[in-house]
C-alpha cells in the first residue's frame, strides 16, 4: 500500500488495515478513543463510557478506566508507552516523542492516572514500544521516558529495546523515510 502522503491521509489509507487488526484482537466492537497527537502534554481522561469513536483534541496521551474502549496511539519513529494499573484497573496510552518527552508527558500521564483513577505509581507497568533511538537518531528517548518513570515510581518497566528506523521491513520510520510513510497504530484496552 502507497503511504507517501500527509500524516491525515496516511491514516485514512492504513485505516481498513488498522481496523483489521483491531478485529483481530477482538476490539473492533469497542468504542476507539484517539488521540490529536501535537507533540505536546495533553492527557485526556475518560472517565465515563463513549458513545461511538472519538478522537481526542490537542491530546497526546489518553487515561481510562473504562471497560468496553480501545485506546489508540499512532506512531512512526515516536515511542508509545503503555501504561497499566491492574491494582486499580485504569489504562494509559501516550505518545513520547522527543518534544513530549522533553515536556514529561509520561510522568504527566502517570499522574493523570493517580489523580482519576487512585493508580499508585508502584502498581503501575510501563511498556515503551519500537522508536527511534541512536545513531539514527541524536537523541536516545527511550532511555529518558525509562528514567522519568521511575522517577514517577513506577517500578515495572519493559523496553522493546527495538529501533524503527532499523528495520523498515516491519515498522515505518518518519526520519528514515524522510517523512513519506505510514503510522503504525498501538492499541491499549481493558477487558
Amino acid at each position: 500500500m502507497e503511504v507517501g502522503y500527509d500524516k491525515g491521509e496516511v491514516l485514512h489509507r492504513l485505516d481498513g488495515a488498522h481496523l483489521s487488526v483491531r478485529r483481530e484482537l477482538g476490539l473492533a466492537q469497542y468504542s476507539f478513543a484517539t488521540a490529536q497527537q501535537v507533540h505536546g502534554d495533553l492527557i485526556a481522561a475518560i472517565d465515563r463510557p463513549l458513545d461511538g469513536d472519538r478522537c481526542f483534541d490537542g491530546a497526546d496521551g489518553l487515561i481510562t478506566n473504562q471497560l468496553d474502549l480501545c485506546l489508540g496511539i499512532y506512531v512512526a519513529d515516536c515511542c508509545a508507552v503503555y501504561l497499566v494499573d491492574p491494582v486499580r484497573r485504569a489504562i494509559g496510552l501516550v505518545h513520547s516523542g522527543r518534544k513530549g518527552t522533553e515536556l514529561s508527558i509520561v510522568t504527566r500521564a502517570v499522574a493523570a492516572m493517580s489523580r482519576y483513577f487512585g493508580s499508585e505509581p508502584e502498581s503501575v507497568v510501563a511498556h515503551l514500544s519500537p522508536c527511534i533511538r541512536p545513531p539514527h537518531y541524536e537523541i536516545d528517548f527511550a532511555a529518558e521516558i525509562v528514567a522519568q518513570c521511575r522517577r514517577a515510581g513506577v517500578l515495572q518497566i519493559t523496553d522493546s529495546g527495538t529501533c524503527t528506523a532499523c528495520d523498515l521491513k516491519h515498522y515505518y520510520s518518519y526520519r528514515a523515510e524522510k517523512g513519506r510513510t505510514g503510522r503504525m497504530v498501538a492499541l491499549l484496552a481493558l477487558v
